[in-house]
């Protein structure tokens, strides 16, 4: 019972207040210490994949360690534990800062500067190149960026923290950190983060499935379930991640989109180009799934307390 009381305090905090500055906020702490670590890193290949499974593993010990010291000197027992778990588990998820970029982004499509949108794209939300997308491209790179974060920076989280506590939330916060730092396939990175791309797609496996079930759940409520539904089964293999096609079909289903990368995926082929419009259709289809994924997962929490 209280792990239900503390996510859903989390998740309240998180819909107030939001994150604190990167310079404050301990993912900031983690990617800190991550490029530390890579300065550290040896030259070899073989080197470099033994430094690197050795990082993924301490880092999200460590990561999982200081909340657990944390909760166990400054919570105690009782409110005052739910309450500095909560605090703490807030930080370890992102929903109101992912819906805030999104809605940026559209804003800056809304008056029909490129220039703007692709810097708040490129800055906040994704990793590749945007500098030659257009309109259209940007509202679908923004969508996906939505229903991706969703998955891996907001459920996963409460997802873990359900199956582990605190320190299991932030051990998975921390490789996740580290395998979007490390994660990349070119020549500086694809030794050095083999283990932490790896261990991420493990760890995403459960929560890119439950976000993907949870955007239909919520297409439902708009018409929109049997086609996000469909989509999600035709689409979820395209991508190159084992993960990431799963929320971001759905969202192409649920929204009635086409979503891409040029030469590398499509996700419903077919369907029509998205508009600046649908990113706030995605958002609100992102805020009704966290939700219903929060509320199921509160729901089993609480019944597993009220057995024990």
């Amino acid at each position: 019972m209280r792990r239900a009381l503390t996510l859903a305090l989390a998740v309240a905090i998180d819909g107030v207040a939001g994150d604190p500055p990167t310079r404050l906020h301990p993912v900031g702490a983690i990617g800190s210490l991550a490029r530390l670590l890579e300065t550290r890193a040896p030259d070899g290949a073989t080197e470099r994949r033994t430094y690197g499974r050795g990082v993924a593993a301490a880092l999200p010990l460590v990561a999982a360690l200081a909340a657990w010291q944390l909760s166990a000197r400054l919570g105690g027992s009782g409110p005052r534990r739910v309450a500095v778990d909560a605090g703490a588990l807030s930080l370890s998820f992102a929903l109101r800062t992912l819906l805030g970029r999104a809605g940026e982004v559209e804003a800056a499509l809304r008056e029909h500067d490129l220039a703007a949108a692709r810097s708040l794209l490129g800055t906040h939300l994704v990793s590749r190149d945007v500098g030659d997308l257009d309109a259209s491209e940007l509202a679908a790179a923004t969508i996906e960026s939505v229903a991706e974060n969703l998955s891996d920076g907001v459920i996963a989280p409460w997802l873990w923290y359900g199956a582990g506590g605190l320190p299991a939330a932030w051990a998975y916060r921390a490789v996740n950190t580290l395998d979007a730092m490390w994660g990349y396939r070119d020549e500086r990175w694809r030794d050095l983060g083999e283990a932490a791309a790896r261990t991420d797609d493990v760890l995403n496996l459960a929560p890119a499935r439950l976000t993907a079930l949870s955007l239909c759940a919520a297409a439902y409520r708009h018409g929109d379930g049997a086609r996000a539904l469909r989509q999600w089964r035709l689409d979820a293999g395209r991508t190159a991640s084992p993960n990431a096609g799963h929320p971001m079909a759905a969202m192409a289903g649920a929204l009635g989109v086409q979503l891409g990368k040029h030469g590398e995926y499509v996700l419903g082929a077919g369907l029509r180009a998205p508009a600046h419009e649908d990113i706030g259709r995605a958002c609100t289809l992102a805020t009704e799934a966290a939700l219903i994924a929060g509320g199921a997962l509160g729901v089993v929490l609480a019944g597993v307390g009220s057995r024990s």
